[in-house]
């Protein structure tokens, strides 16, 4: 006779409309449909064509493709956040609410044992009349939920939040590291805005959090074991951790292109450089980017979208920067991230500290330096930096802004082999990575996630 955790589940998944949350969350259906289990992904039509060759199990996951309404603002067609400005975004909340009868009609058809979702602060009411359970899955650092959405921290509707409100950590958060500096606490701001029609992206939150049946991280006990608990006690939910739920390797090989021209340089010797799928940079910062790389003397290989008021990365390029760094340096659009990473020329990671790009920074061999954007990001780079010691944040002034010089140095401080910093963040750095490649390391925390949907 099989035991209840030996049945397979079936689980719809609904994740808010931007790569950065659909990707992890068909990560975590690969590995639970690579068990036996049954994935219904609820998805924009668009996002379908992008995320298919993720798909690593088509006979059990299927895509179940939303018909994303109009809305007075967004550009027409609009289907994702990469698509658009990050100040758009409330519009495409509100065109994700406005799905609510098509997702309701699928799930009465489908009638999963589970809905994981994570912005959608309407699916445990649709939940509760189709009678499956809800978990609130999280593609972002517990640290960053702790110190934003925990019910002790309270958003006034009436007024923004001030700096020092948004930089004091709430009542019995745990830790005295990972917060925020006053003028980064700006960056958070964005917590106190309207996300989606007469809602702001703060109450969303945290009532999708506060209704459903378990909330879930994709973060594991080692790094956050603290954050994650103090979220429990807060919410008095349960929370599961998945993990880091990385890709398996993709077979895919790297370019050509990119083989031929990091097979040039020596191990290890290569800066990299990639922003994410959505911050554009102004003009003048993204000069200073890449000035600040031509001033290490490294070869460099930059791959961030093209800056504010430019078609194209090449036409943004400073005067002269081409000739200059002919034979070591490359600006381009998007690469394979994972396989440039995994090149053995590549030995610093330049990166923004998304969720995603945090945790590829942590299992790759690579130095680690951080510029991050907004307040998660911001939050994931106290955790890496000040907490974990593993990696190095360039320097800003009050405004945010990194200078040529500054960026320069903090690559410099891990790249130089007699430095001090660059010796403590590589063996931090490799400590840290002997845990998350340790064998059953990952398959134990999804083995383990799995156990407790079968007992909820």
């Amino acid at each position: 006779m099989a035991k209840p955790n030996d049945s397979k589940l079936h689980i719809a998944m609904f994740p808010w409309f931007a790569y950065g949350h659909m990707t992890p969350f068909l990560y975590l259906s690969n590995e639970l449909a690579k068990r036996g289990h049954k994935i219904s992904f609820l998805l924009p039509n668009k996002a379908q064509l992008q995320l298919q060759p993720s798909n690593l199990h088509p006979a059990l996951i299927t895509f179940h493709p939303l018909v994303v309404p109009p809305v007075d603002g967004l550009p027409l067609g609009t289907e994702t956040a990469s698509e658009i400005p990050i100040f758009l975004t409330t519009h495409l909340a509100t065109a994700m609410d406005l799905t609510r009868h098509q997702v309701e009609a699928i799930l009465i058809n489908l009638k999963p044992d589970f809905v994981f979702y994570d912005t959608a602060h309407w699916i445990p009411e649709l939940a509760l009349t189709i009678g499956c359970k809800t978990v609130c899955y999280n593609a972002v650092c517990a640290a960053s939920l702790a110190i934003a959405v925990v019910p002790a921290r309270r958003i006034y509707k009436d007024r923004q939040l001030t700096a020092e409100e948004l930089a004091a950590p709430p009542l019995g958060y745990p830790s005295t590291t990972v917060v925020l500096r006053q003028h980064e606490a700006q960056a958070l701001s964005f917590i106190s805005f309207e996300f989606g029609s007469g809602i702001t992206f703060y109450d969303r939150v945290k009532t999708a959090m506060e209704r459903c049946d378990a909330i879930s991280i994709r973060t594991c006990e080692e790094v956050e074991g603290e954050f994650c608990n103090y979220i429990g006690t807060q919410f008095k939910k349960p929370v599961f951790l998945t993990g880091p739920v990385l890709p398996e390797s993709d077979e895919n090989p790297l370019e050509d292109r990119w083989e031929k021209w990091l097979g040039q340089f020596e191990p290890s010797s290569v800066v990299f450089c990639a922003f994410g799928s959505q911050w554009v940079l102004e003009k003048a910062q993204f000069q200073e980017l890449v000035l600040g790389l031509e001033l290490t003397g490294l070869p460099f290989l930059v791959a961030v979208k093209p800056p504010a008021g430019a078609v194209t990365v090449e036409e943004a390029l400073p005067d002269g920067f081409e000739e200059r760094v002919r034979e070591r340096g490359v600006v381009c659009g998007w690469v394979q991230q994972p396989q440039i990473l995994g090149h053995k020329s590549v030995g610093c990671f330049i990166n923004h500290c998304g969720f995603g790009s945090m945790w590829e920074s942590l299992m790759s061999e690579s130095q680690i330096v951080l510029v991050p954007h907004l307040g998660d990001q911001i939050l994931n780079t106290r955790l890496l930096a000040d907490e974990l010691k593993v990696a190095v944040e360039v320097e800003r002034d009050e405004n945010g802004w990194f200078s040529r010089e500054s960026l320069c140095k903090a690559v410099k401080s891990v790249m130089d082999k007699d430095s001090e910093v660059g010796g403590l963040v590589r063996k931090n750095h490799e400590k840290w990575r002997e845990t998350l490649v340790r064998e059953g390391f990952m398959s134990g925390y999804i083995d383990r996630f799995i156990e407790k949907l079968h007992e909820l």
